[in-house]
C-alpha cells in the first residue's frame, strides 16, 4: 500500500510538473505579441523549440509507463492523461509552425519598397500569424487543464481512508491502484493493462 501510495504521489506530481511546462510556454507566447505586434524570429524560434520539447516531454511519460513492467500498478490514468494531451500540444506546434512561415515571409520582405499588393499582403501575415498565435496558446491551456484535472484525479483519496482501506476486508477504491495480491492463476499483465475484479 505505501509502495503504490507514493508511486501514485510522484505521478501526481508529475502530471502537475508537466502542466506547469506547458502553462510557462504559453504565458512566454502571450507575452510575445500583442494586438500591434509580433514576436521576432529569434524569439519565435526559442518557442518553436519549446513546443517541440514539450511533444517529446509527453512521449517520453507515456514511452516510460508504457514500458513498465511492475504487475502491482496499474499506469492507463496516467498514460490516459499524457496521449489525452498530446493532441492539443500537436495542435499548438501546428499553429505555431504556421504563425512561423508567416514570421518569416514578414522579415523577408520588411525591408521591400511598400507597394500596396505589399501592404495587403503584410497585413494579412500579420492578421494570420496573430491568429494563429492566439490558437496556439489556446492549445496549451486545453493541454495544461487536461493535465491538472487528471493529476486531481490521482489516488485523491485522503490518508485516513487509505489506512482503513488497508485492513484486510478493505476495498480498493483509487482509480490508480490495483488490488495487492492477485489470484495466483492470474497471468502477470502489462502494467497498462487493467485488470478484471472477475477473473479467478
Amino acid at each position: 500500500m505505501t509502495n503504490h501510495t507514493s508511486r501514485a504521489g510522484l505521478e501526481r506530481n508529475e502530471l502537475y510538473a508537466v502542466a506547469r511546462e506547458f502553462e510557462e510556454v504559453g504565458h512566454a507566447i502571450v507575452g510575445s505579441y500583442t494586438t500591434n505586434s509580433l514576436p521576432d524570429l529569434v524569439t519565435a524560434s526559442h518557442h518553436l523549440s519549446a513546443l517541440t520539447g514539450l511533444v517529446k516531454d509527453v512521449s517520453d511519460q507515456v514511452l516510460f509507463r508504457a514500458d513498465d513492467n511492475d504487475p502491482g500498478l496499474d499506469f492507463g490514468p496516467v498514460i490516459a492523461a499524457y496521449t489525452s494531451a498530446s493532441a492539443p500540444v500537436g495542435r499548438a506546434v501546428t499553429n505555431y509552425t504556421e504563425a512561423f512561415e508567416q514570421l518569416g515571409f514578414l522579415h523577408k520582405y520588411g525591408e521591400a519598397p511598400a507597394t500596396a499588393d505589399l501592404r495587403h499582403a503584410r497585413q494579412a501575415a500579420f492578421d494570420v500569424t496573430r491568429d494563429q498565435l492566439d490558437l496556439t496558446v489556446d492549445s496549451l491551456q486545453e493541454a495544461f487543464v487536461t493535465l491538472r484535472h487528471a493529476a486531481d484525479r490521482i489516488d485523491g483519496t485522503p490518508p485516513r481512508i487509505l489506512a482503513a482501506l488497508s485492513r484486510p476486508a478493505r476495498r480498493e477504491n483509487s482509480n490508480y491502484r490495483v488490488p495487492a495480491k492477485l489470484p495466483a492463476t492470474e497471468p502477470i499483465r502489462l502494467a497498462y493493462m487493467p485488470v478484471s475484479r472477475h477473473v479467478r
